[in-house]
C-alpha cells in the first residue's frame, strides 16, 4: 500500500488507521472519510484542515516512509472478523504500537481490535471494552484487564477502546470531539445522521448462556430453569435435581455459567422480555407477568439494571 505524505500544518492531528491482515475495510476507509468530513466542518468553522489520516500498511511498519508519519497523535486498530488474525497478531505490530505509545500516541481499538491491543501489555491494569460476544474469551485470556463490555466507548486518556463492530463511527465521533470540540462532533454526528447522545453497548446485548461446560450435573439444572423460569429459584430443588449439595451445586453452577441461578434467571426473563416486547403490541404489565413477574416495579428495575434502559426506552428504540 503507497503512504502519500504531504506538507502539514503543526496544528494538524495526524491519525493512524492499522490495515493489519482481516481488518474490516468498511471501518478503515470508513474512518479516514469520517475525519475528511469532519475536516470539512471545521474548515467552515474557521478552524482549518485539523486532521490528517494515513492508512498505514502493517506489513509495511519499518519502511522509508514512516518515519516520514513521526509523531503520530493517534493510532486505531480496526475491527477484525477473523480470531486466527486477532488471537495471534503480527509480532512485528505488536513491538510497533508499543514504540508509537511510548512516543506518545494515543492508541484506539474497536471491537476485537483490543485482542491485538491487549498483547502490547499496554491494557494491564485498566478497564477496557470489547464487542460483549467476546468478552467472555478476552476475560479468559487476558485476566489482568478489566473488561466491561457494557460500555460502547471508554476512554482511559492514552488508551480508547470501543466495543462493537460498527463502533468505529462512535470512535471517531470521540476523537474528533477530543481535538476540537463537542459543537464540531455533534455537527458531524447530524450529517452522518447517527445518534451521538451517550449510549450503551449492553442496549445490543443478549443473553447467551454457556451450555458446552462439561458440567452435566449444571447442564440439567440449565435446562430445567429454561423450561420453566417464569417459576421462582429454588435452590434446594435445583441441587436435588443435580444430585448434589446445595453448596456444591451453588459453587459448580457460578463455575460453570458465571452467573448465581437467581441472577441467571433475571437474564432469562429479561431475554424473554425484549422477545415479547419486540414481536407484540401487548402491555408492558402482560409482559412482566408472562415472564414471572408480579411486582411491576420490580420487573422495571431489573430491566434496566440488565439492559441499561426502562422497557419503554427499549421499546422506543427497536420496534418500528
Amino acid at each position: 500500500m503507497v503512504v502519500k505524505v504531504t506538507n502539514m500544518a503543526k496544528s494538524q492531528v495526524k491519525i493512524g488507521v492499522v490495515h493489519y491482515p482481516g481488518a474490516l475495510l468498511s471501518s478503515v476507509q470508513g474512518l479516514a472519510e469520517q475525519f475528511y468530513l469532519a475536516n470539512t466542518i471545521c474548515e467552515q468553522q474557521g478552524l482549518g484542515h485539523v486532521f490528517k489520516t494515513h492508512i498505514c500498511d502493517s506489513t509495511q511498519l519499518s519502511e522509508p516512509w514512516e518515519e516520514l508519519l513521526k509523531p503520530l497523535q493517534v493510532i486505531v486498530l480496526p475491527p477484525c472478523l477473523d480470531e486466527n488474525i486477532y488471537l495471534a497478531p503480527q509480532p512485528d505490530l505488536i513491538q510497533w504500537l508499543q514504540e508509537q505509545h511510548e512516543n506518545g500516541a494515543i492508541i484506539c481499538s474497536v471491537c476485537a481490535g483490543a485482542f491485538i491491543l491487549a498483547e502490547t501489555g499496554l491494557l494491564d491494569g485498566r478497564t477496557v471494552t470489547t464487542h460483549w460476544a467476546l468478552s467472555e474469551e478476552f476475560a479468559r485470556l487476558y485476566p489482568e484487564v478489566a473488561i466491561d463490555s457494557n460500555k460502547l466507548l471508554i476512554n482511559d486518556v492514552d488508551i480508547i477502546t470501543a466495543g462493537g463492530l460498527m463502533s468505529w463511527v462512535d470512535l471517531g465521533l470521540e476523537l474528533v470531539a477530543q481535538f476540537t470540540n463537542s459543537q464540531i462532533m455533534r455537527q458531524l454526528g447530524k450529517f452522518l445522521i447517527v445518534d451521538t447522545a451517550p449510549r450503551e453497548q449492553r442496549y445490543y446485548q443478549t443473553f447467551n448462556p454457556k451450555m458446552d461446560h462439561g458440567d452435566e450435573a449444571i447442564v440439567k439444572a440449565q435446562h430445567e430453569l429454561h423450561r420453566n423460569f417464569q417459576s421462582t429459584v429454588v435452590i434446594k430443588n435445583l441441587a436435588q435435581l443435580s444430585h448434589l449439595t446445595e453448596r456444591t451445586f451453588l459453587r459448580r453452577f457460578v463455575k460453570a455459567t458465571g452467573l448465581k441461578p437467581t441472577h441467571y434467571l433475571q437474564q432469562l426473563r429479561i431475554k424473554k422480555a425484549c422477545e415479547l416486547i419486540e414481536s407484540n403490541g401487548g402491555s408492558f404489565e402482560k409482559v412482566a407477568a408472562e415472564v414471572g413477574y408480579e411486582d411491576m416495579s420490580a420487573f422495571r428495575k431489573t430491566f434496566l439494571k440488565i439492559t441499561g434502559q426502562s422497557p419503554r426506552e427499549f421499546k422506543h428504540r427497536f420496534v418500528r
